[in-house]
């Protein structure tokens, strides 16, 4: 193999036709949301920023249905659930992450039952570059040797130019500017456990309040490349295929490579609740979450950018529910 092959580790993925998005559709085996109790009350959501505006368009879907029913969003990170769940301010905990050991037995002390995890939808984190840049993919440990100090992943050389990920010409002396999200969040902490390996991030590293404004940094940054949400993809930049290995193909973040987990950070987006098992769920929480899957919750999922469930995975949720 060239030196040019091992540094730029990348065959370009031909799983889906060059040139042809690939749009999820709703499972139609997924039935559509019938009410089966009237709710009325107050429903609050703390958690995951990823999550914010779907968790927004499901309360507004679900008031059409229960226009008694009032439901408050706030969404400063994934690590402001558990808290929330254990003071009793919030009913509902959306998170980009699973919960910590420590953080389930901080819930399990609190009501003497660990809390109930609901996949909502599927996430893929992309690794976004701006819209001009060239470049036609990454592997896994260049993106650790990107954005980690303690290069894990395995890759050689500390990475800070374009040119050592394969881009020529006049790109290729550019440095890298990178943005991330800070530590209570999610995302943040599923990147590292995945991108770098459970190593640490570099200090140079722009941490950003929110998945919008790392896509927006990269979006006005010529040279910047960044990590979030598929949801949170604009016009302004391109979301890179992605090989596990240096070498090894490198595939689209679409739903066909995320359900396979060819591509290598699909992940689930969750909602924490705390439910006894001894006692029926809540109608309100149980209500709210028969809505999120629903078709026209997996529907909303589609509209904010994210990937549905498939009809098998609804089952498994709902049956949680009972």
């Amino acid at each position: 193999m060239t030196k040019k092959a091992l540094t730029t580790g990348i065959v370009l993925a031909l799983v889906a036709l060059a040139g042809h998005a690939q749009v999820a559709k709703v499972d139609p085996a997924i039935p559509a949301y019938t009410p089966e109790a009237t709710v009325s009350g107050n429903l609050n959501s703390v958690g995951s920023d990823t999550m914010n505006n779907l968790m927004t368009l499901w309360a507004e879907g679900f008031a059409r249905f229960h226009p008694g029913v009032r439901i408050q969003v706030e969404g400063k990170g994934s690590s402001t659930a558990p808290p929330a769940l254990i003071a009793g301010t919030a009913q509902l905990g959306p998170m980009s992450r699973e919960m910590k050991d420590t953080e389930i037995d901080a819930v399990e002390a609190k009501y003497g039952f660990p809390p109930t995890r609901l996949a909502t939808s599927i996430d893929v984190l992309a690794v976004y570059v701006n819209k001009d840049n060239p470049i036609a993919g990454l592997s896994m440990p260049e993106i650790d040797a990107v954005f980690s100090k303690t290069r894990k992943g395995g890759f050689a050389n500390n990475v800070t130019t374009w040119g050592q990920l394969g881009v020529k010409g006049e790109w290729a002396a550019k440095p890298l500017s990178l943005y991330g999200r800070n530590s209570a969040s999610g995302t943040y902490a599923f990147f590292k456990e995945h991108a770098l390996y459970k190593g640490d991030y570099k200090d140079t590293v722009k941490e950003q309040p929110g998945s919008a404004s790392v896509v927006q940094g990269v979006t006005e940054d010529l040279y910047g490349i960044g990590y979030s949400g598929i949801g949170y993809k604009t016009s302004g930049v391109r979301a890179l295929p992605v090989a596990a290995k240096l070498g090894e193909t490198a595939y689209e973040p679409n739903y066909e490579n995320a359900l396979s987990k060819k591509y290598p950070m699909a992940r689930s987006l969750y909602v924490y609740v705390v439910r006894d098992p001894r006692r029926p769920m809540d109608s309100l929480t149980r209500e709210f979450m028969r809505f999120v899957f629903s078709r026209q919750g997996q529907e909303i999922v589609i509209k904010d950018g994210y990937l549905p469930l498939t009809a098998e995975m609804v089952a498994q949720e709902l049956a949680k529910l009972k």
